[in-house]
């Protein structure tokens, strides 16, 4: 079981956003940017391109509500989206509020990013998602 799929099932605590039958996002702890959310399948799958082509389209679906809500929550010119998929053997997207595209080096991340700012961060994106 990945910590992505103990994330989903509650099992390790998340600052989450979003949620449906098929996916589930949250802020990533270690973020770049403040806003920084992780989309993830339900469904454990490795490799973002081992995903059904109806999965993927629904992923980016999903994803995009997801992107509205951060771009109304977090003053930003745009939502950037990175599918890296190293580090965790899970699927998954990374959704990074931009001024400009430095803001997506993932070498320059905020370092301990305090657990009251995520919330607040977290609460504001969730109150701007229209699932």
């Amino acid at each position: 079981m990945t910590i992505f799929s103990k994330i989903i099932a509650g099992d390790i605590p998340c600052y989450k956003i979003a949620e449906d039958d098929h996916f589930f996002a949250f802020l990533d702890i270690n973020p770049v940017n403040w806003g920084h959310t992780l989309v993830v399948p339900k469904e454990e799958t490795d490799y973002i391109f081992d995903l059904s082509d109806d999965r993927i389209g629904e992923m980016m679906k999903f994803a995009k509500k997801v992107a509205l809500a951060i771009k109304d929550a977090i003053p930003c010119r745009k939502v950037g989206m990175a599918v890296i998929g190293l580090e965790v053997p899970h699927a998954h997207i990374h959704l990074i509020p931009l001024q400009q595209e430095g803001d997506m080096d993932f070498h320059n991340k905020i370092a301990n990013p305090s657990p009251e700012k995520m919330q607040e961060i977290a609460q504001s994106i969730t109150s701007k998602y229209r699932g």
